[in-house]
């Protein structure tokens, strides 16, 4: 996190670990983890047990869009407000400026559109000590606890880009086999590990892929890339288009097909695939990027099973033009729901 709670949240870790070290056995250190765990999973459990309950009740619903809060900053490179992003794009969906219909009709007031199990309470987590290779299974455990309720499908408000991981993991897993992942960002965020945080929002499609929770991933929109992130690419066999052959790219890129032989499509968007003069609010402001037009035509004319997604790396401490890029992160969210409900 950013500003006073992340010192104090970092305060509090270090003198756990001083406790554990001098005072506290390892064991009562973990059933205390375990205590706060087991609470987050539970309440994540019964919200989506009730929507679901709902839904079936309801009748005629396939699939509806749930969103997940996964609050999570500290593996930001840079600035790490994206942990505050989760309410704030909440606050601007429901805004009164706007209505609640997408732009193909669907409205999400009706619950079998959209539903909303809450957050995983990632700081208070970590404020027992966890570490992340601990932290992102339960990410991964909250996101399947979601799946686990016919008809919820997963549509995860980040958060920087290293939630990416796990949930991809726990759909993979959950689904039993790989996906397509269309990613779009400014980055391809696959460095082995960056700055040595193999958990790092940088490393995030590098930890997917040598897992093998995805078939094809297309990164669109990239236009911040290094040396290794192209020879990373070559290894994992990725499709990435840059920004700098878009022009040509644009035709194929507007009428993908994809989820064809696995388990449907997950997509992935980082905010700042968009021009900072379309959301400035973000950690990376990276000029040249796609218009918001661009991106919504790429979803509209996706064809495939969309199975989850997430909309990440949106600071609300940087949103400082009357909440914009909040707007601009909940009509992605908004657009998702309408791609994945049915």
């Amino acid at each position: 996190m950013g500003g006073a709670a992340a010192a104090a949240g970092s305060m509090w870790i270090r003198h756990v670990r001083r406790l554990s070290a001098a005072k506290v056995s390892a064991d009562a250190l973990q059933q205390g983890q375990n205590r706060v765990i087991d609470a987050s999973l539970t309440l994540i459990r019964e919200r989506a047990k009730l929507k679901a309950e709902l839904l079936r009740a309801l009748g005629g619903v396939k699939a509806s869009a749930s969103l997940l809060g996964v609050p999570l900053g500290h593996n930001s490179s840079f600035l790490q407000g994206p942990a505050f992003a989760p309410p704030r794009i909440r606050e601007a969906i429901w805004c009164g400026s706007t209505n609640s219909s997408t732009e193909e009709g669907k409205e999400l007031n009706d619950p079998r559109v959209l539903t909303d199990v809450g957050d995983v309470p990632i700081q208070e987590i970590r404020d027992c000590g966890v570490e992340d290779e601990r932290l992102m299974h339960v990410v991964s455990e909250s996101v399947k606890t979601v799946m686990d309720e016919d008809p919820l499908r997963p549509l995860v408000l980040g958060g920087d880009h290293s939630i990416s991981y796990p949930v991809v993991r726990a759909v993979s897993e959950k689904l039993g086999g790989p996906v397509d992942i269309l990613h779009l960002d400014a980055h391809p965020d696959i460095y082995e590990a960056f700055e040595g945080n193999i958990y790092s929002h940088a490393s995030s499609f590098a930890r997917i892929m040598e897992g093998g929770y995805a078939r094809r991933l297309l990164q669109v929109g990239i236009r911040s890339i290094t040396k290794e992130g192209r020879e990373q690419g070559k290894r994992f066999g990725v499709e990435q288009y840059e920004m700098r052959t878009f022009s040509k790219d644009r035709e194929k890129l507007e009428n993908l097909k994809l989820g064809e032989g696995v388990k449907g499509v997950y997509i992935s968007i980082d905010v700042d695939c968009l021009d900072p003069a379309f959301a400035p609010g973000v950690s990376h402001i990276e000029p040249g990027g796609l218009s918001f037009r661009d991106v919504l035509n790429i979803l509209h004319n996706l064809q495939g099973d969309v199975v989850a997604a997430d909309v990440v790396e949106f600071n609300p401490q940087r949103d400082t033009v009357d909440g914009m890029t909040a707007m601009v992160a909940a009509k992605l969210v908004r657009e998702l729901t309408a791609k994945i409900s049915k």
